[in-house]
């Protein structure tokens, strides 16, 4: 055991045990994953399953998974069994811009495979570092570990700045959708034409909230509940401004009042917000510049002021 040892130092360095047993852990997952995915039902646990079922019911419906994706056969591993969760995640995919019935499922994969392809590059760039030379234990942990961290976290950063980007986009679009709603409410449409109407103007210069007008219109002809319709849309949307839209409609809708006057004042409430929001942001560049101006400005300004004083004396005293 000695010499094997003295070898394994003498070709990968003085944590050269450590990395190999951590490589050949690695290995042992990655060979163990086929068996995992191939597992099989005990027979004797379909007797205990009827409440199982029962819970496992509800997040089947959130799937609602035809059997037709390559991925199905790894659903128990690739999607969280709690339903809370589940809802939570596809929310969150939903509000990104990501509808299919696999989103989640793909998500969950993404996440396994980069992360497992970090460690390999981890692994790998560690052992060539090692060769050149001793590497501190903390620039080890690092450069083993971080490839691997940053590949598990890097789909849930792009699904987070997506989710971000497209409610801003819905936000900045919102207040122009009203007017236009509101125009074709007063020209006699019902509400469901302005929403179909709204959806095809908004397609060029809005397309994520044309997208969720045609959704909206697309539900309403299919018999569904315009109340419901409305709040699913809020939730899609994940916007404070389009969840006061919904109440106000859905409000206007219960207590009879005219849906051209509730439009009237909220788009001109909405036309407000948007003024005050670009007041806010262009208050707050002053601040952003404060640190650019004093990097790019004093430095030459004080060049110029004080460089010929230094040079005379420089000069005279050299």
């Amino acid at each position: 055991m000695e010499s094997l040892n003295n070898l394994i130092v003498g070709y990968l360095g003085p944590f050269g045990p450590l990395m190999l047993v951590g490589m050949l852990g690695l290995f042992m997952i990655l060979a163990m994953l086929p068996f995992v995915f191939k597992k099989r039902d005990d027979p004797l646990d379909r007797i205990n399953s009827t409440e199982k079922q029962a819970s496992t019911e509800k997040v089947e419906a959130l799937r609602a998974s035809k059997g037709t994706d390559k991925l199905d056969r790894f659903a128990e591993f690739l999607e969280p069994q709690n339903k809370d969760e589940f809802s939570a995640v596809q929310l969150k995919l939903v509000q990104a811009g990501y509808r299919s019935q696999n989103a989640v499922r793909i998500y969950y994969f993404l996440q396994l495979t980069l992360g497992v392809i970090g460690l390999i590059c981890g692994a790998i760039f560690t052992f060539l570092e090692m060769q050149k030379g001793a590497v501190a234990t903390q620039d080890l942990i690092v450069m083993l570990f971080g490839p691997g961290f940053g590949g598990y976290y890097g789909p849930k950063y792009w699904v987070t700045r997506k989710q971000q980007e497209r409610q801003e986009a819905i936000i900045n679009g919102f207040p122009d959708a009203l007017d236009m709603m509101l125009v074709c409410v007063e020209a006699g449409q019902s509400l469901d034409q302005s929403i179909i109407r709204v959806a095809g103007e908004l397609r060029a210069g809005f397309p994520e909230l044309s997208s969720e007008f045609d959704i909206v219109s697309q539900q309403l002809k299919a018999g569904r509940d315009k109340t419901n319709v409305l709040r699913d849309m809020a939730e899609r949307a994940g916007a404070q401004d389009i969840t006061s839209f919904v109440t106000v409609l859905v409000q206007s809708q219960q207590f009879g009042t005219p849906i051209a006057d509730a439009l009237r004042v909220f788009s001109a409430e909405m036309r407000d917000k948007r003024i005050m929001r670009a007041e806010e942001a262009a208050n707050k560049l002053p601040t952003k510049m404060t640190l650019a101006t004093m990097m790019l400005t004093v430095p030459p300004l004080l060049i110029i002021l004080i460089g010929p004083a230094v040079y005379n004396i420089a000069t005279n005293f050299g």
